[in-house]
């Protein structure tokens, strides 16, 4: 569980955490650093609160079992290198109804349009 009070997940925070099987980060983090979540291999699931503006690299790469990212900003966060690769399989990245086209189009998460969906939250 990560707190109300975290404004920053830092470098590595979770890297190879094999239990962790789903995370919400809050709307307090404004900041996830780089490899923050590299190789969580039980990873599923991941939402990321709305005031998010800047992702490192690989923050989620390896992470073999993701399969759903809910990214509630309206604004892409500033992404960086390879976010959401695992091994060739993208998970489906669900981005606010009326940002989708912002998040197809955004450096960073252009590379995943094709997992980009639109989503009510």
């Amino acid at each position: 569980s990560i707190g109300d009070s975290v404004t920053s997940i830092g470098s590595g925070a979770f890297e190879s955490c094999s239990s962790l099987t789903s995370v919400t980060i809050p709307d307090s983090v404004t900041t996830i650093g780089e490899r923050a979540f590299y190789s969580c291999s039980s990873l599923r699931s991941v939402t990321i609160g709305n005031s998010v503006t800047e992702i490192g690299g690989y923050p989620f790469y390896d992470c073999t079992s993701l399969t759903s990212v809910y990214c509630k900003a309206t604004t892409p966060p500033a992404g960086g290198s390879s976010m959401f690769i695992i091994n060739a399989s993208v998970p489906k990245i669900y981005v606010p109804m009326e940002s989708v086209n912002k998040y197809k189009s955004a450096w960073g998460w252009r590379d995943y349009a094709d997992a980009i969906v639109g989503y009510n939250f």
